[in-house]
This record gives structure tokens, sequence and C-alpha cells, in this order.
């Protein structure tokens, strides 16, 4: 096929580097307590990392409410990450960088360990280092970023007993992510201690919580890009 002028397409890019936010409901801009409410895209996090770190940067955002590492949430379909990761890397390449911030909804699993977590995530990382197809060049994958989400709060009493439990794991799941990635030289980013969950319920950001995220996840970006 050929371009302007009759000459062959090539894989010319402008000097922009390209971020895909692959997550869940956070990425996706959930409002706390609302079943349908959505934050602005400025207000999101990917928006305020797109903010940050300005226009030689191409964010694209990819966040599905319920979305987990690699476990299915039935009856809802394609909340594993693993369902839809290839077909997002496809539609968005060329990639730099996957930022992959998943977990908040694995620790709401009774059937999910932390360790099982730690092995979802490393399922994710392997896939975004297989597509090298994807890449910058088309022969270089693209970079992951892992990102552990924040504490998640306490879980009422007479909430849904199945979510009971998600607050010890998700205090124990940034280490043992950390720990983990070290061994396979993988990015990694903790969000416990710079995003708070909203006082309305113990699973979504507040829009500080977001300007939060955004601007430590922008800082990290630009390290590993710049």
């Amino acid at each position: 096929m050929a371009g302007a002028r009759g000459q062959p397409f090539s894989r010319y890019r402008a000097p922009m580097f390209t971020v895909l936010c692959y997550g869940d409901s956070n990425t996706w801009g959930a409002i706390p307590a609302l079943d349908i409410g959505r934050y602005e895209p400025d207000v999101r996090w990917p928006g305020v990392m797109r903010r940050q770190l300005g226009d030689k940067y191409h964010v694209v955002e990819s966040g599905l409410n319920g979305r987990t590492t690699t476990f299915d949430r039935l009856p809802r379909p394609w909340r594993s990450g693993k369902d839809l990761l290839v077909p997002t890397m496809e539609t968005s390449h060329p990639i730099d960088l996957v930022v992959i911030l998943l977990g908040t909804n694995d620790v709401s699993l009774p059937y999910v360990s932390v360790a099982d977590i730690v092995q979802g995530t490393g399922e994710l990382v392997s896939i975004i280092r297989s597509c090298e197809e994807f890449g910058p060049d088309g022969t270089t994958p693209p970079r992951p970023l892992v990102v552990a989400p924040h504490v998640v709060g306490k879980v009422a009493p007479e909430g849904d007993p199945h979510h009971h439990g998600a607050e010890a794991k998700s205090l124990a799941l940034g280490a043992a992510l950390s720990e983990y990635l070290d061994t396979v030289s993988c990015d990694f980013l903790d969000l416990s201690g710079v995003v708070e969950p909203s006082p309305l319920d113990p699973w979504h950001w507040e829009a500080e919580g977001h300007r939060a995220a955004g601007e430590a996840i922008a800082a990290k970006v630009h390290g590993l890009l710049a």
C-alpha cells in the first residue's frame, strides 16, 4: 500500500511517547458510592498524568469496572485482565509503556489470595513482554509498569460478607508485588500511602486521590521514558 506521492508507508512516528493505562473502575473514574457516576476526563488520574507529562506524551485510557488481574467475576463477562489486554494493545499501538493498575477487585474475592494476585500480575507482565509487534518500533515490546493500588478501606460489618478480609490482603499486596517484580526486573510503584480511599466507600477515590495518583504515576513514567 502506498502513502502520499506513491511512497510506501513506513513505521515513522512523530517524537511522542504513548502510554496505555490498563486498570479497573478507578482508571475508568468511578465516583465513590455512585453506581454510574464518572469523573470528568481531566479529573481522572490518566487525565492528571496527561497534564503533568505534557504534549510529548499520548495517554490512552482503558479502565473497566470490576476488572481483575486474571480472575473471572461471573456473571459479569470480560472482567479478567487477560481477556482484553492483547486486543487493547493492538488497538493502541505503537505503545511505549503499559501501566497496569489492578488488584482492588482481586482482594475483594474470597477465593483469591495475595499470592494469586501476584501470580496474575506476573501473567499480565509476561503477556506485555511477549508482544514485540505492539512496541514502539515493532520489534521491542512495550515496557510494563505495575502500580499497586491503594489500601482499601475497612469493609463495614453489614457489608458483603464475601469482602471481609479484603483490607488485610490489600495491606500485604504492595510488598508482595514489589518482592516478586524485583525478581523479574519489572518497574513498580506503590500507591499505598499516596492515595486514600473515599470515606464513602472503601474501593474508590475522591478527586484528590486521582490527583495524587496521577502526579505520582506521571513522575514515575517520566523517569522511565524521558
